[in-house]
C-alpha cells in the first residue's frame, strides 16, 4: 500500500518537471513571436509562432489535467493534493497570458509602434526572467532545497520593475498622436503583457507558503 502512494507521488513530482519543460517551450515560443513583431519589425512567420505556442499551451493542459486525475484517486493526503492543485491552477494562468497577448495581437491586426518597442522588449524580458526564476523556484520546492525565499525577493523586485515600465508605456500611448482607438487597444495588450509578471509574483508568493508549510 505504501509502495503504491510512493509512485504516485513520484508520478505526480515527474509530471511537474515535465510541466515545466512544456510551459518553457510556450515561453520561448511567445517570445520569438513578440520578437517577430518588435524586435525585427516582421511578422512573416507570427501565425505560425502563434500556432506553436497554442500546441505547447494545450499540451501544458494536458499535462496538468494528468496531475489532477492522480489527485483525484486520492492517493495524496488530502491537504497535498489541494496544494498541487492550486499551485498548478495559478501557474497555468502565466503561459494563457502568453496565448492571450498573441491573440490579442493577431485579431485585433495590432503592431507595437517604433516609439514603445524598447520599453515593450524591456517589459518582456524582465517577466520572462520572472517566469525563469519561478520554475527554479519550483524546482527547488519540489526538491525540498533551500533558496525559495532568495528568489521571492527578485522575482517581486521584478514585478515592481514591470509594474512601472508598463505605467511609462501607458503614458507614452496616450501622450502619442495615435488613433484614440489604437490607444485603447494598445493599452490592453501592455496590460496583459503586465499580467505575466504579476502572475508570477502571485506565484511565487504562493510557493514561498507551501514550502513554510512543509517545515512546520
Amino acid at each position: 500500500m505504501f509502495n503504491f502512494l510512493f509512485k504516485k507521488e513520484n508520478r505526480v513530482e515527474v509530471l511537474m518537471f515535465e510541466y515545466m519543460d512544456t510551459v518553457k517551450l510556450t515561453q520561448k515560443s511567445f517570445l520569438d513571436a513578440i520578437n517577430a513583431c518588435v524586435d525585427d519589425n516582421k511578422c512573416e512567420n507570427f501565425d505560425f509562432l502563434i500556432t506553436q505556442t497554442h500546441k505547447y499551451e494545450s499540451r501544458a493542459d494536458d499535462i496538468c489535467e494528468e496531475i489532477n486525475n492522480i489527485m483525484y484517486t486520492k492517493a495524496l493526503i488530502p491537504d497535498s493534493r489541494g496544494d498541487i492543485m492550486r499551485l498548478l491552477e495559478s501557474i497555468d494562468m502565466i503561459p494563457h497570458f502568453f496565448e492571450r497577448v498573441l491573440f490579442i495581437m493577431q485579431t485585433q491586426k495590432l503592431s507595437i509602434p517604433e516609439f514603445l518597442a524598447l520599453d515593450v522588449k524591456e517589459l518582456i524580458r524582465i517577466s520572462l526572467e520572472s517566469c525563469d526564476l519561478l520554475f527554479k523556484q519550483l524546482t527547488l520546492h519540489l526538491k525540498q532545497k533551500l533558496g525559495i525565499r532568495a528568489l521571492l525577493g527578485t522575482i517581486d523586485t521584478n514585478e515592481s520593475h514591470c509594474d512601472h515600465i508598463e505605467r511609462r508605456i501607458i503614458t507614452k500611448i496616450f501622450d502619442s498622436d495615435l488613433d484614440p482607438f489604437i490607444k485603447i487597444q494598445l493599452k490592453e495588450l501592455i496590460v496583459t503583457m503586465g499580467e505575466i509578471s504579476d502572475q508570477a509574483d502571485r506565484v511565487s508568493k504562493q510557493i514561498s507558503i507551501l514550502s513554510m508549510k512543509r517545515r512546520v
